[in-house]
């Protein structure tokens, strides 16, 4: 498949600025990075971090947080926002996890999202970070930046931009690519007032140029 030259040169422009590329959530285990993603929905992965080591600490396997009381485990969890919900997802998704896959972290679309609080985004970045599967995570930066871009049509529904990245990102790009989407959205492309003069992508930016 080809790829539009201005998208490649977007591609390696990332890699420059963020040669990684990876999840900023901090985790040692698969199910700790499935629950660090359902913690960071409306809230930031710096909160996160902060608030999953004495969690994870408390709650150490997979068991105890299957056994935990949701109130105990939303004490933790308090300040990522949401809490009652979230703490009963991950309690919830324990439980589903030991009953139903044996205690770990399924590698496909289907069984992901059949876990509580689980969606297509959290499927994606568990495929792509935990699996090494072509994964294209669509999170609120990766949809504001790739429609101001213009390697998505500026579609605000996460399906339809995940079915346009797939024919736009080559896949061995995909989540790297999306990562960065994430560093780049907190640096430079921001949601208000982007710094579209010091922009190091203005040059293939559909929006950048707009602005001339």
């Amino acid at each position: 498949m080809r790829y539009k030259a201005s998208t490649l040169r977007i591609i390696e422009k990332l890699k420059e600025l963020y040669p990684e590329g990876l999840c900023s959530l901090q985790y040692e285990k698969d199910y700790e990075l499935l629950f660090a993603v359902r913690l960071s929905a409306q809230c930031t992965d710096a909160r996160v971090n902060l608030v999953t080591p004495a969690l994870f600490a408390r709650f150490p396997t997979l068991e105890a947080f299957a056994e935990a009381d949701p109130r105990e485990v939303g004490e933790y969890i308090h300040s990522c926002g949401f809490y009652n919900g979230k703490s009963k997802d991950l309690v919830a998704c324990a439980q589903q996890l030991l009953e139903r896959f044996g205690g770990k972290v399924p590698g496909n679309m289907e069984d992901l999202t059949s876990l509580p609080g689980v969606g297509r985004k959290t499927a994606n970045l568990i495929l792509g970070d935990v699996y090494g599967q072509p994964s294209y995570v669509c999170d609120t930066h990766c949809i504001r930046i790739t429609g101001r871009l213009g390697i998505t049509d500026g579609s605000k529904d996460p399906v339809k931009v995940e079915q346009q990245l797939r024919k736009a990102i080559p896949p061995a790009e995909s989540g790297p690519f999306c990562h960065r989407m994430v560093l780049f959205g907190r640096d430079v492309c921001t949601a208000r007032s982007p710094k579209c003069e010091d922009c190091p992508l203005k040059a293939d930016c559909a929006q950048g140029k707009k602005l001339k």
